[in-house]
């Protein structure tokens, strides 16, 4: 019986061979990449937002308006 490897299990695997100073380069290049996905992530979501403000689909307050607002909801 062969055991599959996952693709998952098979860059870990080639990781380890890395040495460890190759490792730590490959792990802050992988953090940078991360950072820079997640802030396009959050400049999408801010332009969603602004978008949706402007067709008026969204609005802003204070959480006490939130609540106020829902309140309105259940009768």
């Amino acid at each position: 019986m062969t055991m599959h490897v996952t693709p998952f299990q098979d860059v870990l695997e080639r990781i380890e061979r890395l040495s460890i100073s190759d490792q730590e380069a490959l792990l802050e290049i992988v953090q940078k990449r991360l950072i820079e996905l997640r802030r396009q992530e959050i400049a999408e979501n801010a332009r969603a937002t602004i978008q949706a403000f402007r067709e008026g689909r969204a609005s802003y307050g204070t959480v006490d308006d939130l609540r106020r607002e829902l309140e309105g909801f259940e009768g």
